[in-house]
């Protein structure tokens, strides 16, 4: 019987760890203004203006809020939605709702802060891999995430 209780308790542990969320986050200094790196995020669509691996962002509405499809320069599309927005506060909010990436329960912010005499630009999100290890799925947003700053940051720049 201990056996058994052992073994439950052991697998119980493995699949409360998986489901675990995780996060990722990417920040950058940038000589810019916050306000005029706050305008290079730009819209919810502006994306497409500043990230290497969009190459095309479709605004749409659903269900009364606001929707966007990325169109991925490997391939493939991702539709996400606006959760939140503050221009005042410089910061939003969205989440995945299908798309490639191994990942579910999505949800990230980009932001900007003031900080010296220029801002601080940052992407962050919480996550569950999907069809991929913790460690991959981690490095996978990473990357999105480390692209995402620095073209912000350029185009806040020139």
């Amino acid at each position: 019987m201990k056996k058994i209780v052992l073994a439950a308790t052991v697998l119980l542990t493995c699949s409360a760890t998986s489901a675990l969320a995780l996060d990722a986050k990417a920040t950058k200094e940038t000589t810019a203004s916050p306000e005029k790196a706050w305008a290079a995020v730009g819209d919810f669509c502006g994306i497409a203006s500043w990230h290497p691996a969009i190459i095309k962002c479709v605004p749409s509405t659903a269900d009364g809020h606001q929707v966007r499809t990325l169109s991925l320069k490997g391939g493939g599309t991702i539709e996400e939605e606006l959760v939140s927005r503050d221009d005042k506060d410089m910061h939003y909010t969205y989440k995945i709702l299908k798309g490639p990436l191994p990942v579910d329960d999505y949800e990230s912010v980009i932001s900007v802060t003031p900080k010296g005499d220029g801002s601080m630009v940052s992407w962050s999100g919480t996550f569950k891999a999907k069809g991929a290890s913790d460690d991959d799925a981690t490095k996978t947003v990473a990357g999105i995430y480390e692209a995402g700053v620095d073209g912000i940051v350029a185009k806040a720049e020139n």
